[in-house]
C-alpha cells in the first residue's frame, strides 16, 4: 500500500525523477520494450547515481512491495515492470570508460550494447556482446551473454572482471575473483536474482572493423545449409561467427525485389580476423546453396551489432521460446524446416547460435551459466504489431518448439530467451548450476526481494 509521506520521503531520497499515475510522462516512463506488457506500475523511479537505487531498494523492502529492475527493457516476460509496484529504471546510469592500456572497461548498468560499442570501437576494442545495440548490457550479462564472438570470446559473461551490486539490504559491494566470489560466480548467468549491479567491468578484446553480415538462400536449401554450416563449425577458424535463421525476406536493396518477403532461410556472418583471410573463411557458407542475395563486406564491429535495430523497434509484441541444442541431426531438420518455412512475416524469425570454441573452453562449474554441454541454442520469436494478432503469433512459436524441443537433447535453454510462463523450466534452465545458485540466493536475498526475474527460490 503506497500512500502520500512514503513517496515523498522516497522523492527526499532520491535525485532522479519519481514518477507516479498522475505525473506527466507516467505512460512513457512505464513502457517497455515488448508491448504485449502494458503495466502500470504505482512507481517509476529513474535512478541517477547508486544512492538512488539504494533508496528505491529500501523503499520496496520496507513496505513489501514488487520490485522490478530494468536495465535495457528488453526482457521478453516484461520483467522490467510490473502492475502496483516499484520500477527502478537504470537507464540513467549509462556511462562506460574504457581503459585501453588495461584493456578492460567500466559500463553503467543501465548502458546499452549501443552504448559500449560506441565507447570501445574508436580504441579497436569490443566486447563481445549480443546482436542488437538496444539490449541492455546487464540484463544480457547476468542471463549469460550470446553473441557473433563467442566462438573467439566466450560469453560475455565469461569476459566480466568484476561488479558493483547493491544487495537486498540496501548495501554496496564488489564481487569479483577476490571479493565475493560466490556472487560474483553467481552473477554470471544466474540473472538478476542477487542484487541489482550498478557497474561492470569487463575485458575487452581486438575488434574494429569485421567482414560480416547475411547471406540469404532459397527456402528448399536448407537442409543443406544448415549441414554444411553445422559441420563446418567443428574446425572453423574461432574468428568465424555464423549463426542460421529462418526469416521472411526483408524488403532490402541486397534481395530481388520480386523476392520481398518471401519464406528463406539465412547465416549472418561475423568475420573478425585478418580481412584478408575472409573469404577463405567465408567460402564453404556462400557456397552451402543457391543465394537469393547477400550483404557481406567490411564494416565496423558496431554497424553489424545495429543491423537488425530497425527490423525490431521498441512497441512491437513478441512472444519467445528457447532450448540449448546438441548435434541437429535429420530429423531435427525436417522439423525445422516445417516450421520455419512458415515464419508468420518479416519481423518473426527462427535462429540457431553456435554455442562452441571459447565457449567451451571455460569448466561448467566456473560461472553459473547454465549448459556448456550444448552446441547450439535455439531461439524461436515472434514479433507482431497488433495485439489483435497474439494468439496466432504464440501458436505458430509453440507449435515450432513443441515440435523441435524433442530433437534437442537437453530439458533447459538459455535464460534470456525464456518467458514468464517458462518458470517451471528454471531449475533445468540453470541445470547443474541451480542448487549453488540457490544457496547463493539465500546468502544474499533470503526475503527474494529480487523475484520479477526467472526466479531462483533460496534455499532453506
Amino acid at each position: 500500500m503506497f500512500n502520500s509521506s512514503d513517496l515523498e520521503g522516497l522523492r527526499g531520497a532520491v535525485r532522479g525523477p519519481v514518477i507516479t499515475l498522475e505525473d506527466p510522462g507516467y505512460d512513457e516512463a512505464r513502457t517497455v520494450y515488448n508491448a504485449i506488457h502494458d503495466r502500470r506500475p504505482a512507481v517509476v523511479v529513474q535512478a541517477l547515481d547508486e544512492g538512488d537505487v539504494i533508496a528505491t531498494i529500501n523503499f520496496a523492502r520496507d513496505g513489501g512491495h514488487d520490485l522490478a529492475v530494468r536495465g535495457g527493457g528488453h526482457s521478453a516476460p516484461g520483467y522490467g515492470t510490473c502492475d502496483g509496484g516499484v520500477v527502478l529504471d537504470l537507464g540513467s546510469i549509462r556511462n562506460v570508460r574504457v581503459d585501453p592500456k588495461a584493456g578492460t572497461v567500466r559500463v553503467g548498468g543501465g548502458a546499452t550494447i549501443g552504448d559500449l560499442d560506441h565507447a570501445t570501437y574508436p580504441y579497436g576494442l569490443a566486447v563481445p556482446a549480443g546482436f542488437l545495440s538496444t539490449t541492455g548490457v546487464g540484463g544480457l550479462t547476468l542471463g549469460g551473454g550470446i553473441g557473433y564472438l563467442n566462438r573467439r570470446c566466450g560469453l560475455t559473461c565469461d569476459n566480466l572482471l568484476s561488479a558493483d551490486v547493491i544487495t537486498a539490504d540496501g548495501r554496496r559491494v564488489t564481487a569479483s575473483r577476490d571479493e565475493n566470489p560466490d556472487l560474483f560466480w553467481a552473477l554470471r548467468g544466474g540473472g538478476g536474482n542477487f542484487g541489482v549491479v550498478t557497474s561492470f567491468e569487463f575485458r575487452t578484446h581486438p575488434v574494429k572493423d569485421i567482414v560480416g553480415g547475411p547471406i540469404v538462400f532459397e527456402l528448399e536449401a536448407a537442409p543443406d545449409v544448415i549441414r554444411i554450416w553445422r559441420d563446418y563449425l567443428r574446425e572453423a577458424p574461432r574468428e568465424l561467427g555464423a549463426f542460421f535463421g529462418f526469416h521472411r525476406a526483408p524488403p532490402l536493396p541486397f534481395i530481388p525485389e520480386d523476392r520481398h518477403l518471401d519464406n528463406v532461410c539465412m547465416l549472418v556472418t561475423c568475420w573478425s580476423g585478418d580481412p584478408a583471410g575472409a573469404d577463405e573463411a567465408l567460402a564453404p557458407l556462400r557456397e552451402a546453396g543457391p543465394v537469393i542475395g547477400e550483404h557481406v563486406g567490411p564494416m565496423p564491429y558496431p554497424a553489424l551489432q545495429s543491423a537488425f535495430d530497425a527490423l525490431l523497434p521498441a512497441g512491437l509484441c513478441s512472444y519467445w521460446k528457447s532450448d540449448f541444442g546438441g548435434d541437429i541431426d535429420d530429423a531435427a531438420i525436417a522439423a525445422h524446416l516445417e516450421h520455419g518455412s512458415r515464419v508468420p512475416n518479416v519481423h518473426s524469425a527462427m535462429h540457431i547460435y553456435p554455442l562452441d570454441g571459447a565457449v567451451s573452453d571455460v569448466g561448467s562449474d566456473e560461472t553459473a551459466f547454465g549448459s556448456r554441454d550444448a552446441r547450439f541454442a535455439v531461439n524461436i520469436v515472434g514479433f507482431w504489431p497488433d495485439s489483435a494478432d497474439t494468439e496466432a503469433f504464440k501458436s505458430w512459436v509453440r507449435g515450432y518448439y513443441d515440435a523441435v524441443h524433442p530433437f534437442s537433447g537437453f530439458e533447459g535453454g538459455y535464460t534470456n530467451f525464456m518467458e514468464a510462463e517458462d518458470q517451471s523450466r528454471v531449475r533445468e534452465n540453470y541445470g547443474p548450476s541451480y542448487e549453488r545458485l540457490a544457496r547463493v540466493k539465500a546468502e544474499w536475498d533470503p526475503g527474494n526481494l529480487f523475484h520479477l526475474n526467472q526466479n531462483i527460490a533460496p534455499a532453506s
